[in-house]
């Protein structure tokens, strides 16, 4: 069993490899050769009972962290999804690079198919019409697909005569033809109104599935397709590929070097490439960008937050936000989660079940309500309660805007993220209070010092030697608080003068994914890969503060 599954592995990170998914099929040989040790050898016996959770670390641990710093240095998104390779092929053979060729002549064509009882099938044949001569198109095969789906077929055109098919005429005009025991049937031509009632399954059934992606060739070598006009007709023309390999001399690096090149049929001038875009070059001379793949792209993702204004200006105003936002929701939850904690700890306060039992609601709902309930029931514009009854009828004031305001919008998510997380400290600070020994406050009070003394000098020291941790923790929980920041106001309102999709609320891991996901202007893996690693290494570094003030390492040190 071992050995089946290291072969099947082995050849999995082989395909893998061929693929391009370098960083998968690395961490697929390590973690092979890691199982493979820990079952072989006898003298690493114990580790075999952690195998489950090695793979689970090295699949969604290791290799994403791999994934995401190697996309930080491309030019990976929107328009650079491919592989140079891939696109090559594209442009090489996708139908969408082609053109009808002005003197071309139109031909017609008759299609025939396969019928299941009365239903007509996708099982189709196609007959050329050149000036009287019926030639028919062989079944085709597939030059190019993906996933399944087709994206480039050939078929051959040959003489009906000479094809060994029967057919049967009505009226001169092919009815039905005979493929062994298959029987096709006259079924659509765009010369013929009387098959337009079958228009409608042949374009959605087989022109636009298959036969648009088909292209026909005759003895000669001559290509045709068919292609839908300026009337919107759908004619047999021939074609030709707007692009083509070839050999140009270039110069790279002060030499003249001669390198295969993608050539413009038509106007027989090399595509040019420049940072993972192929660019086309116009008969004017224009240059315009045709396609895009990944490519390498050093440390600009980095070195463009601080040297282009439009990003470095809106990432400054959300990384000096982040801190804020973070600091500042630490300190309101802590602030009145220790008031609170301070007033159920008073041994003469009658019902502090009840007390506690409430206090602790916003935390025993689920987030994502509350903030929905704050957004729409508090801090609509129009009908919330806050703008309706307080500001408009008990002060006459002009409604907030909470959502269109960068400062009430600000408000509104620290006011939401105070009350979510306020029964979190209450929590922990009421357990730390009861935790201090009742003789240091007896021991102050016969020294004469008053209760403000006494919280300064004893209560809040103790209490901070073991809140501390807690609360670089919470720092660091609220500087990646995704889930309030977007439900509530999506990161919003907008920043003006910027190229990015960044909001006046927004924090730096909700602006990574709207940079990932929900660009305007498109998507931008890379960049948004190098904010996370910049995330990374912040929140690394208040864990590693967090763990020298709880001192996690001092049983190590030993």
């Amino acid at each position: 069993m071992l050995t089946l599954f290291t072969v099947f592995s082995i050849f999995g990170g082989i395909f893998l490899l061929s693929r391009g998914f370098y960083e998968l099929s690395i961490t697929l040989f390590v973690l092979i050769f890691l199982i493979d040790f820990f079952i072989i050898n006898r003298k690493a016996y114990p580790y075999r009972y952690m195998i489950p959770a090695l793979i689970l670390l090295f699949i969604l641990v290791l290799y994403p962290i791999a994934f995401t710093i190697r996309t930080a240095f491309t030019n990976y998104g929107t328009g650079h999804i491919m592989t140079r390779q891939e696109v090559v092929e594209r442009l090489l053979v996708d139908p969408i690079y082609t053109y009808v060729i002005d003197d071309g002549k139109l031909y017609s064509y008759n299609i025939y198919v396969r019928y299941e009882g009365t239903q007509p099938t996708t099982d189709f044949k196609v007959i050329v019409y050149v000036g009287n001569n019926p030639y028919i198109a062989r079944d085709y095969r597939v030059l190019k697909s993906e996933a399944g789906e087709l994206i480039l077929g050939e078929a051959e055109l040959i003489k009906l005569s000479e094809s060994g098919l029967r057919f049967e005429r009505q009226n001169g005009r092919i009815e039905i033809i005979r493929d062994g025991k298959k029987l096709y049937k006259y079924f659509y031509s765009p010369d013929d109104l009387s098959t337009y009632i079958n228009e409608d399954f042949f374009k959605y059934s087989i022109l636009f599935p298959t036969l648009s992606k088909v292209e026909f060739t005759d003895s000669l070598l001559n290509r045709y397709s068919i292609r839908q006009d300026m009337e919107g007709r759908f004619t047999f023309s021939q074609i030709k590929h707007m692009y083509k390999l070839g050999l140009a001399e270039t110069v790279e690096k002060g030499k003249s070097v001669v390198k295969t090149v993608i050539i413009n049929t038509s106007t027989n001038k090399p595509l040019i490439e420049e940072n993972g875009t192929i660019y086309d070059v116009s008969e004017s001379g224009e240059k315009f960008a045709v396609a895009g793949y990944i490519s390498g792209y050093g440390f600009k993702n980095f070195t463009k937050i601080f040297t282009d204004p439009t990003i470095s200006g809106p990432f400054t105003k959300i990384f000096v936000w982040n801190f804020t936002w973070a600091a500042l929701s630490v300190l309101f939850t802590f602030v009145i989660g220790l008031i609170l904690a301070l007033v159920l700890n008073d041994p003469d306060l009658r019902g502090k079940t009840i007390y506690r039992s409430l206090l602790i609601i916003p935390w025993a709902i689920p987030a994502f309500i509350s903030v929905l309930i704050w957004k729409n029931g508090f801090f609509n514009e129009t009908y919330g309660i806050i703008n309706k009854f307080i500001v408009a009828q008990l002060f006459g004031g002009e409604p907030i805007k909470w959502m269109n305001d960068p400062f009430w919008a600000k408000v509104a998510v620290l006011t939401v993220n105070t009350w979510l997380g306020f029964p979190y400290m209450m929590v922990v600070t009421l357990g730390a209070l009861q935790s201090i020994p009742e003789d240091y406050y007896e021991a102050a009070s016969i020294d004469g010092a008053s209760k403000w003394q006494r919280f300064w000098k004893i209560t809040f020291p103790l209490l901070m030697t073991t809140v501390a941790p807690l609360l670089v923790g919470s720092f660091a929980f609220n500087f990646n608080n995704f889930g309030n920041i977007y439900l509530l106001t999506g990161g919003g309102p907008a920043m003006p003068n910027t190229t990015t999709p960044a909001g006046s609320t927004d924090i730096l891991i909700s602006y990574t994914y709207k940079l990932a996901f929900e660009g305007g202007r498109g998507q931008d893996f890379g960049f948004a890969s190098a904010i996370s690693i910049i995330i990374f290494f912040i929140v690394g570094g208040l864990s590693f503060i967090n763990f020298r003030l709880s001192g996690s390492f001092e049983e190590v040190n030993r």
